[in-house]
């Protein structure tokens, strides 16, 4: 069989995530999981018409890139302070809780110790894509419920982005606690001098050439990428600073015209991040992943629900929106699936415990968008009453 070209993986990806993508809708589904289940249909273990996928996962790193810039652009820093204030209790529970729910599940199924913590970290966050885009848009910008919900995966992003730093401190199996140190005392200098280049060099340059587009896309995009590979000059991760590229920018009058720019572009390698995480699932893996994947899963959608309504109604929420918040929260996140997918690929973790995020991922979108859609106000709803846009 004659190896895939570039443009027919390209022509099968965006051909096939258009269609699944139309039958997501229609069943209501979240659009990420129909690019994995696309990615293990044409994948190695499904029809194996796509061959090229370690290229594609590498491609896909991009999407990462402009995800958490894109993220650092919507964080406007006197907002941010004040959302992340209400909500900095409960994500320091809630987060302390699932890491030693996960550590302990895999302890239980017989994972070294490094797997247990990166099991433990994948468990602690919530997924943003489902919980905002399945809040309705009144609630979202209006409510105390919408306020909460963005302070809680605010600050879940936060220790996202300390996770990953911790995980990409070492490759040998064992964080190298130099090397973080070293890093840690690394951000502080990055943030400063990114500051510096924003104030005198590129505010300057884009209040003098705002009127030609292309120019301030390329210099948006330059500026991205520049500090993302800096940061990895510097020992972080390019995650890192391309996070720190978009909140430097974030006060900027431009970051909302810059943030409208990129997303296309952020949507095209996304979708090829998804997409290559079902092509190199092992759908051979399931067998030795399927218990352990299956308690994972049940243990997200029962504990997370039930420690948000906890610690939510310790603070004198009303019983109805601490459990509201609580499902519409209960699942793992696409930082899951990044998390997975960085620690095996540094070796931190074996091939069975990033299947199991990965299995664990797909079962808790897939039941908690469900249980969202079936009996909490949304944009999707079934029923008439719970429909809201």
């Amino acid at each position: 069989m004659a190896e895939t070209s570039l443009f027919q993986s390209f022509f099968l990806i965006f051909s096939g995530a258009a269609i699944v993508a139309s039958l997501a809708l229609f069943g209501r589904q979240p659009l990420l999981v129909a690019y994995i289940a696309l990615g293990l249909l044409l994948g190695p273990s499904g029809m194996a018409v796509i061959d090229n996928v370690q290229l594609l996962a590498e491609m896909s790193n991009v999407g990462i890139i402009f995800l958490l810039f894109l993220l650092g652009l919507d964080m406007q820093p006197q907002a941010l302070i004040s959302v992340l204030r209400k909500a900095t209790f409960v994500g320091l529970i809630s987060c302390a809780i699932f890491l030693g729910v996960g550590f302990a599940i895999g302890k239980l199924f017989g994972f070294t110790s490094t797997e247990c913590w990166v099991i433990g970290m994948a468990m602690m966050f919530s997924s943003t894509i489902i919980g905002i885009k399945l809040l309705p848009t009144t609630v979202l910008h209006h409510k105390h419920l919408g306020e909460m919900m963005v302070g809680l995966l605010l600050f879940q992003d936060f220790v996202a982005i300390t996770c990953l730093m911790i995980l990409l401190s070492g490759s040998t199996g064992e964080v190298d606690v130099a090397q973080l140190g070293l890093s840690i005392a690394a951000v502080p200098l990055l943030v400063l001098f990114a500051w510096v280049v924003v104030k005198y060099l590129l505010l300057p340059l884009f209040t003098r050439f705002d009127r030609f587009h292309e120019y301030v896309f390329l210099l948006a995009l330059g500026w991205c990428m520049g500090l993302a590979e800096l940061a990895e000059i510097l020992g972080l991760s390019r995650e890192i600073g391309a996070f720190i590229a978009g909140i430097t920018l974030a006060t900027s009058p431009i970051s909302q015209y810059i943030a409208l720019s990129l997303k296309p572009l952020r949507d095209f390698f996304l979708i090829l991040f998804f997409f290559s995480l079902g092509a190199q699932f092992k759908l051979s893996m399931v067998p030795e992943i399927a218990l352990p994947a299956l308690v994972t899963a049940a243990a997200v959608l029962l504990v997370k629900p039930l420690v948000f309504r906890c610690l939510l109604g310790n603070q004198s929420e009303h019983k109805v929106l601490a459990w509201d918040i609580g499902f519409r929260l209960g699942q793992i996140s696409e930082f899951s699936l990044l998390i997975a997918f960085l620690a095996v690929g540094h070796n931190l973790i074996g091939s069975a415990a990033s299947h199991l995020i990965q299995a664990t991922a797909i079962l808790t979108f897939l039941v908690s968008s469900y249980i969202v859609v079936l009996n909490f106000p949304n944009p999707i709803a079934i029923k008439d009453e719970l429909r809201r846009d």
